[in-house]
């Protein structure tokens, strides 16, 4: 029986440029949307949103204005969204991309009811453009979304295999956390979703998963099997 029945899926743009750090590594796109053919074929009702990160990082720019920063970011999430969109449906499934805001023909504008009407008709559903607003960075596009389309629970793909008390990229002695609460994350000032991201969940009772992207498999372990990297909790 499937663990749940319908999640948030949220890919970091880095994690789908595999080595080469920048754009799309196209086996990497391949082998997620692999896993995700796996769990739609299960009856798992999938949406997603990926960051722009392997296009832009507005916050590193000293040199352009902040709102402008971040429209050039949520514009980065709609590439991203299009092109893993479309990979999808190379490998055979339906697939719909919804923005916060309107991009001509390429996307539909989101909706919630489109959006579960897509789900319940068996599509994957790419949630790109952020919030839609400038501030606001794709973790917190992703807690409204999950919130907004009562996902089970959102699971977090991303370049590091958990939670970590400091970064373990910097710190070799950092350490692993299997369960943590929000609150906990919040007190330590952890960096896992940012603080408005970190509060709507904690208060809408969403669960999250944190794990590799890059072990074999592990979006779809996550979602049938266990948690391989670090579950964060309500309580």
């Amino acid at each position: 029986m499937k663990k749940y029945k319908r999640i948030l899926l949220k890919l970091s743009g880095e994690a789908l440029a595999g080595d080469k750090k920048t754009g799309f590594d196209e086996a990497t796109c391949l082998a997620v949307g692999k896993q995700v053919k796996k769990l739609t074929d299960d009856g798992v009702q999938v949406a997603i949103v990926i960051g722009g990160g392997n296009f832009w990082r507005g916050r590193s720019s000293e040199t352009i204005d902040r709102t402008k920063a971040d429209q050039i970011g949520m514009l980065a999430t709609v590439m991203n969204c299009i092109y893993v969109s479309d990979i999808f449906r190379f490998l055979g499934m339906q697939t719909e991309v919804f923005t916060a805001f309107q991009v001509g023909s390429f996307t539909e504008l989101f909706s919630k009811d489109k959006a579960v009407a897509a789900l319940n008709a068996g599509k994957v559903i790419f949630l790109a453009g952020g919030t839609g607003h400038p501030y606001f960075s794709t973790d917190t596009a992703t807690a409204l979304r999950a919130i907004e389309l009562e996902t089970d629970i959102i699971l977090m793909a991303r370049a590091v295999d958990g939670v970590y008390d400091s970064d373990p990229k910097t710190n070799p002695d950092a350490k692993k956390f299997d369960t943590i609460s929000y609150n906990e994350v919040l007190e330590r000032n952890l960096k896992i979703l940012d603080k408005a991201a970190t509060v709507l969940c904690m208060e809408n009772r969403m669960p999250l998963l944190v794990f590799s992207l890059n072990e074999e498999d592990s979006i779809y372990i996550n979602a049938f099997d266990h948690c391989t990297g670090t579950v964060v909790t309500v309580d």
